[in-house]
């Protein structure tokens, strides 16, 4: 355990809460070391793990400011995946950067928690690529899992590239914004020659609210910004390396990833939570494949005010959403 500058649950009289956990702690998982943040107010409530976005989008340094009312009734665990944020190492070899190693690393940090906290399973939360490693762990390990919450669900990627561009495209056009159209077209349509292609495409889905909803993801991110988990060299680190690092050795498989395809059919309740704005991972897929997957129960649940993080953008809403899911099993 390192010296965690995560704050702890105290009384009103400024005690710290007996039961409580608030600790940031390096963890051996694949081999590596990775930094996993647990925070609850009572270590007997259920686990709710959260698997970040990105590839490389790692969020221990700003998601606890958002799920405060989370950890009333969860012991709510942020994980920096491999490769990303306080996790990003420069001797992380690249071709361990693959699909396999983070479903892997994800089955055994579930593994430590539910021995770790005496539980047999936990609820697991997925947003955008962590929702694609969400689904698949759901549907591997279903025995670990009381329920999968997919949020800004990863679907079809090519598909979901394809659908993202044109929407960006058709926005440019209709607000005649020459310079968003003349970007667009000279990198054209997915899949892109470099990254610098998708950084382009993402930075005019943002401006026209395809992947935040009336706002940008710069303002979202400093809304819930905090320097209690992160250092200002984490920041620097997550920016500078890990995103870079993650997307570079990453991106070519998740285009691959077709769930519709290869994962529709589950042992374990599925919710998934769809942003009305969202053309990130487009909402017309979503409920697409909420249509066509198996489960023992499923929600499709819609976030009228959000695009692609209606965990962030509509968190009160998102709070409620675990609640119930609880009350439901």
């Amino acid at each position: 355990m390192i010296k965690s500058r995560t704050p702890s649950f105290r009384d009103s009289k400024g005690r710290i809460i007996k039961d409580s956990i608030a600790s940031l702690e390096v963890m051996m998982i694949g081999g590596i070391n990775q930094y996993v943040l647990m925070r609850g107010k009572d270590i007997n409530s259920p686990l709710l793990l959260f698997l970040h976005g990105g590839p490389g989008s790692a969020q221990i340094g700003f998601a606890p400011k958002s799920q405060k009312k989370l950890e009333e009734s969860f012991v709510v665990v942020n994980w920096d995946q491999r490769g990303a944020g306080k996790s990003y190492s420069s001797d992380i070899a690249g071709e361990s950067m693959n699909i396999n190693q983070f479903i892997s690393d994800i089955y055994e940090l579930i593994n430590t928690l539910l021995k770790r906290f005496i539980q047999e399973k936990l609820y697991l939360v997925g947003h955008s690529w962590g929702s694609f490693l969400g689904s698949i762990t759901a549907y591997k390990y279903p025995e670990l899992i009381h329920a999968y919450i997919g949020v800004g669900q990863v679907v079809n990627m090519k598909r979901g590239e394809s659908i993202s561009y044109s929407f960006a495209l058709d926005k440019a056009k209709e607000t005649n914004n020459k310079k968003a159209i003349r970007q667009l077209i000279k990198i054209g349509p997915p899949p892109y020659k470099s990254l610098n292609g998708l950084r382009i495409q993402r930075r005019w889905l943002e401006k026209f609210g395809g992947s935040v909803h009336g706002s940008t993801f710069l303002k979202l991110l400093i809304k819930y910004l905090a320097f209690k988990e992160y250092t200002f060299l984490d920041w620097i680190r997550t920016i500078k390396n890990g995103i870079l690092f993650s997307l570079k050795n990453l991106w070519e498989d998740l285009m691959e990833v077709d769930l519709l395809k290869d994962v529709n059919k589950f042992k374990v309740p599925v919710y998934l939570c769809v942003g009305r704005h969202d053309y990130q991972t487009p909402h017309e897929l979503i409920e697409e494949y909420y249509h066509t997957l198996l489960s023992p129960k499923k929600e499709l649940v819609w976030f009228e005010k959000s695009a692609h993080s209606p965990n962030f953008e509509e968190p009160d809403k998102f709070y409620d959403i675990c609640i119930s899911v609880i009350k439901s099993h």
